[in-house]
């Protein structure tokens, strides 16, 4: 716990801290201001009432009047400011977060689920924002008003005032007690409530597919299960508050008992006056009440110290793909492309195994094999999105961990299958990676991606929005929003992953057409399984089980007999043995 909040302090900008600790000192002097009136009423006892002196009555009254109107002020003040600090500080470490998330790699994404990641920057966040705006001066409060109320009352009559605390050591164990049982069931809730927002996250954005396989019960079912464990969860937190609440209630209530009982023998036998046994009554709940609060404190910080953990590990996440301290500044991309015996694991399992290649500067490659063969992963080796094991891979004669991440992944423009857009307008998700884009050569790129006729035709044209994860179009416009997305950047390397799956074949020999004339210099690395994506490329790899199987170009893959070959005559539909000359015509 500590350590979450010596973390939370050091994440609090200077102005935040200065304003935050006079908050706390403000806090302090208001618990001391609450002596005042008692001592008041001690004089309106004894002076006023039983000496039936009427003078001080109307200063006295005053003065109390006076000190409560400033006291509540004075709380005022210091709540604005503490909500006021906490709102800054989680505003603040919510931006910080955020472009943690932005530089994060690969592995951290794969590894934490959406709804895990959002419960961290959502409500283990309002955690933070709730300690730093209410549990640590409620703290505060509690520990200054029990002392400053127990050293008045020992200086007015130690006896009385020793056996009210006589109580308090037994109110520590039953709290120490609370704490240590209540925080690992804190950390099971939350990680059930991750668990639930998790499930509704992937349902809600699914919920095209949850349709489509008419599993709306088997949803219902399954957010109903994990929406019962995190109540499961929070019954058992409860249950054992519950528990522990009677037991401090009622020695809460010995303290009231004490105070009247014992108060009116020590009168009894002229120990106390009535005017001191007013201020004993008044104070009793100075001492018992923070005891009362201890639990629900307790509470709160146990709550606070789990989020405040989770919120930490994202904090101090540091991503495994950096810049290198040596990193070489360099020009506009060329488009060289070599992979020397590239060999690339994840989680011990081996992916890719001693790949090498090479391609020139606006040379086309083509990727094609079984599903799992590792053809993605290339990409992702190249963008950097991973690092390789062993081997090296050069982008114009110089190893891509050598390279600035922001000038090589701002050299390839990359358009894949699974196509996500933005909630933003068709120009503004075509601009996305070049904001300086000008309409006209939005419309440019849109036309060479064979976007701009069914563009111009929707209500808007390049100005509709385009619903989440582009709802509303369909998978071949989507797809050809995403390629004329990754010409607009005028990639020196332009990646297609399965780019034209969804459109038909007139278009894809219209987009072929349109790559071939690009007018900028661009070396293409295509990944698809029609052989007409692909036989006019330069080289043509085939991968299967991590491993380069074939290679070369289309005539001299057909002569092979293999992968290729057998791929060919599938989609042309003719016996294997007619495959070789009509590839050759």
């Amino acid at each position: 716990m500590w350590k979450q909040i010596a973390w939370l302090w050091e994440n609090m900008d200077a102005p935040y801290r200065r304003r935050h600790v006079i908050a706390l000192c403000v806090c302090a002097f208001t618990c001391l201001l609450l002596l005042v009136n008692p001592a008041l009423s001690r004089k309106l006892i004894d002076d006023v009432i039983v000496a039936q002196n009427p003078d001080p009555l109307l200063s006295i009254l005053a003065v109390m009047l006076v000190v409560k109107l400033g006291r509540e002020a004075l709380r005022y003040m210091m709540v604005i400011f503490l909500e006021t600090d906490a709102q800054d500080v989680v505003y603040n470490l919510r931006r910080r977060l955020f472009e943690k998330l932005q530089y994060s790699d690969m592995r951290f994404f794969d590894s934490h689920r959406t709804g895990d990641i959002m419960t961290r920057m959502s409500a283990d966040l309002d955690w933070c924002r709730h300690f730093l705006a209410f549990i640590d001066y409620r703290i505060l409060d509690a520990v200054c008003t029990f002392v400053f109320a127990t050293v008045y009352l020992t200086l007015v009559n130690w006896k009385l005032t020793l056996l009210l605390i006589v109580i308090t050591p037994v109110l520590l164990l039953i709290t120490k007690f609370f704490s240590k049982h209540v925080r690992p069931r804190f950390v099971f809730m939350r990680e059930k409530l991750s668990e639930m927002n998790t499930a509704a996250q992937e349902n809600i954005a699914g919920n095209r597919v949850v349709k489509a396989f008419a599993r709306e019960e088997y949803e219902k079912e399954r957010f109903e299960e994990k929406n019962r464990a995190f109540m499961n969860s929070h019954l058992r937190i409860n249950k054992l508050w519950l528990t522990f609440f009677p037991m401090i209630e009622l020695l809460v209530n010995a303290i009231q008992l004490v105070t009247v009982f014992v108060g009116g023998l020590f009168i009894i036998r002229g120990e106390l006056t009535p005017g001191e046994l007013a201020i004993f009554t008044g104070l009793s709940w100075a001492v018992s009440n923070p005891m009362r609060e201890l639990g629900n404190l307790i509470n709160d910080l146990q709550r606070f110290s789990t989020s405040a953990a989770k919120v930490m590990e994202l904090h101090y996440n540091k991503p495994e793909i950096l810049d290198a301290p040596d990193a070489v500044d360099h020009a506009r991309m060329k488009g060289q492309i070599e992979f020397e015996h590239v060999t690339f694991r994840m989680d011990s399992k081996t992916i890719l195994e001693d790949v090498s290649f090479s391609v020139q500067p606006g040379q086309t490659v083509a990727v094609m094999g079984p599903t799992g063969s590792g053809k993605t992963t290339l990409i992702h080796l190249l963008a950097r999105f991973y690092d390789v094991n062993e081997g090296e891979i050069r982008v114009d004669g110089c190893d891509v961990r050598q390279w600035k991440l922001s000038q090589l992944r701002g050299g390839i423009g990359t358009a894949t299958q699974d196509v996500f857009l933005f909630s933003d307008t068709v120009e503004g998700n075509i601009a996305f990676g070049n904001q300086e884009l000008t309409l006209d050569e939005v419309r440019d790129f849109a036309r060479r991606a064979d976007a701009a006729e069914f563009v111009e035709k929707l209500p808007e044209g390049y100005d509709t929005i385009i619903g989440e994860r582009g709802v509303g179009l369909s998978g071949g416009q989507r797809q050809r929003i995403a390629l004329a997305r990754a010409l607009a950047v005028r990639p020196s390397i332009l990646i297609m992953d399965d780019t034209t799956s969804a459109v038909d074949s007139e278009t894809e020999q219209y987009i072929r057409e349109q790559l071939h004339s690009l007018p900028f210099p661009c070396t293409k690395f295509i990944i698809a399984q029609r052989i007409a994506s692909m036989k006019d490329a330069d080289l043509i790899l085939v991968l299967r089980d991590g491993k380069i199987a074939e290679r070369g170009t289309h005539q001299e893959l057909l002569a092979q007999h293999g992968y290729y070959w057998q791929t060919y005559c599938l989609q042309y539909g003719m016996p294997m043995k007619e495959a070789v000359q009509h590839g050759a015509e």
